[in-house]
């Protein structure tokens, strides 16, 4: 492939990236890549090992400008309207404290108990404020259940 063909690939791959994204956004990405500053970062950091053991897992890493959060049950007895209200102002408490926010949602994964919860799960899901495009979004019932005994566990992927 010669210099021009490649230089216009290259044009048109950026123009895409700025449509999808959003200018400032991609801008933001390929400023921090041009600096080499992208790093992996958790939210909050994880506290130091007293046992010299690991986390097994952070409840949100941001790697760039993309964060992502782990999923975030509800361990109280409650319907699946009190376990989906309490799931996202905990994930909305999440986004806010590493820079983020729900209108800033890319993915959501709902996993649900018992899928006989899919609709009072939903009318609460609808209430949030994604903003005016809606997250793109999974919903599975494990066939094991969730962890905990919630009803419903919810994770996203979120730019800041």
């Amino acid at each position: 492939m010669d210099k021009q063909s490649r230089r216009g690939l290259l044009k048109n791959a950026a123009k895409v990236a700025v449509a999808v994204t959003g200018g400032a956004v991609a801008a933001k990405s390929a400023s921090a890549q041009g600096s080499g500053k992208l790093e992996k970062k958790a939210y909050p950091a994880p506290p130091p090992s007293t046992d010299g053991k690991r986390p097994l897992f952070s409840g949100a890493v941001s790697y760039g400008n993309t964060l992502y959060l782990a999923g975030v049950g509800a361990h109280f007895p409650g319907t699946i309207e009190e376990h989906t209200k309490h799931v996202l102002d905990e994930l909305e408490k999440k986004l806010i404290s590493a820079g983020s926010s729900m209108e800033k949602v890319l993915k959501v994964n709902v996993y649900l108990n018992d899928l006989k919860d899919y609709d009072g799960m939903n009318k609460v899901y609808a209430t949030a404020n994604w903003g005016s495009i809606p997250p793109v979004r999974t919903t599975v019932a494990p066939a094991a259940g969730i962890p905990g005994n919630s009803l419903v566990e919810i994770d996203l992927i979120a730019y800041i």
